[in-house]
């Protein structure tokens, strides 16, 4: 049997005994990962005694194999027009690449003085998950998008088992726009890390979608921190299913205000699996927008967290902001818990959240299958339509990523 995760001792001992097999960064990243290595030997793995990880249990990660990611290669198809670059934590993503007009490496001086400042800024520095990517990544791939430049890129990403840590950070000058499609799929027991800090300048666009396939015996950590300047819109859309544990953590802030954020979430849970979503969006400034929908479908013995935090403070006036979580239960033995968290002192705002939890709808079954459609491919539409809204906002390679069937046998 498995020890539990739950004792501080058996905890410290397996994070000890991980942090010891890592490998080096070097570089920009030499300081950081010490700091990360540091911080994490003096956490801990967080336990259910903590607010934050109340509904999370870690216990998965002590049977995780921690050692370097074996790189595999994604399942898809040749790509189109968009460039594709693949990143496995080891070797270089762009070595013998030209990347197209607008983008450019940021400078090894740029990278020092840029990595952590959103995560700061987010107020997520110090978070677990992110000081487990810093104390093990030992790549980060650090791309600009100029001024007025328009620029697509897709990221790929395949695990056949191991510690897999992913590290961007993206800096969108002014009126600047990106399209970003990534996959992450594992498919072996491990654990893929994910950390994103994009800095959005005045009037510049970052549109980000992320569909992540694991299996039962993984698990994924996946921090969002953006960063955005007045005038600047950011679409973070995510779909994550098949996982054991997944952890998701979009974390924005509206340094003065007057920006958009969009944020749609998808979590397809089944089995035992666990998914958890935490967001947080912070006005800094009067009249910012945010619309924000979280959409989960739970079977089996599946159960879906989400905790969606909006702090609007006194100069936040004139905020329009929405949060929607919409749950789709298939089972009497799944489990959904939802948490909005909306902490409003301006006076001079319209904010407004809900939540749903439903099944499929015998009327819909009954009309479909008079149709001649059989019951189970029914309640397969029903579920494709439930998920629709989410999938529609993602980039258009990543919603070429999420066949119907593909989603069918990950909810199972």
């Amino acid at each position: 049997m498995t020890a539990s995760l739950s004792a501080p001792t058996q905890r410290a001992a397996w994070l000890e005994q991980w942090l010891s097999q890592l490998p080096a960064a070097s570089g920009a990243l030499a300081a950081v990962q010490q700091r990360g290595r540091a911080a994490l030997a003096q956490q801990g793995v967080p336990s259910s005694r903590s607010e934050d990880w109340r509904f999370t249990d870690l216990s998965l990660l002590q049977a995780l194999p921690l050692a370097a990611a074996q790189p595999a290669q994604p399942t898809l198809a040749a790509g189109g027009s968009v460039l594709r670059l693949q990143l496995d934590g080891q070797s270089d993503p762009l070595a013998g690449v030209t990347l197209p007009a607008g983008l450019e490496l940021l400078s090894e001086a740029e990278l020092a003085q840029g990595l952590g400042h959103t995560l700061a800024a987010t107020g997520c520095q110090q978070h677990w998950p992110v000081e487990l990517n810093q104390a093990s990544a030992t790549q980060v791939l650090a791309l600009r998008v100029k001024s007025r430049a328009s620029a697509a890129l897709e990221l790929v990403s395949a695990s056949a088992g191991g510690m897999l840590p992913l590290r961007i950070l993206l800096v969108l000058e002014e009126k600047a726009q990106l399209d970003l499609s990534q996959l992450i799929e594992a498919r072996a027991a491990g654990l893929v890390s994910l950390v994103i800090e994009a800095h959005l300048a005045r009037s510049a666009q970052l549109r980000h979608g992320l569909v992540a396939f694991g299996q039962n015996d993984a698990a994924l950590f996946s921090h969002i921190a953006v960063e955005q300047e007045p005038e600047s819109q950011a679409a973070l859309s995510n779909v994550a299913a098949g996982w054991g544990l997944a952890r998701h953590e979009p974390r924005l802030v509206q340094v003065q205000g007057q920006a958009h954020s969009f944020l749609r979430g998808l979590q397809l849970v089944g089995g035992q699996q666990i998914a958890d979503t935490h967001s947080f969006v912070q006005f800094s400034g009067p009249e910012g927008e945010l619309d924000q929908v979280h959409k989960a479908v739970a079977a089996g013995q599946g159960r879906s967290v989400f905790n969606g935090a909006v702090r609007v403070p006194r100069e936040a006036q004139q905020t329009n902001a929405a949060q929607l979580s919409r749950n789709l239960l298939l089972s009497d033995r799944a489990r959904i818990d939802t948490k909005p968290e909306l902490e409003i002192v301006a006076d001079d705002v319209k904010c407004a959240h809900g939540a749903t939890v439903s099944s499929l709808q015998t009327d819909e079954l009954f009309y479909l299958q008079s149709r001649g459609i059989g019951a189970e491919q029914a309640a397969g539409l029903l579920k494709r339509a439930f998920c629709e809204e989410v999938l529609r906002a993602l980039p258009e390679p990543a919603r070429q990523w999420c066949p119907l069937d593909q989603l069918e046998l990950e909810s199972a």
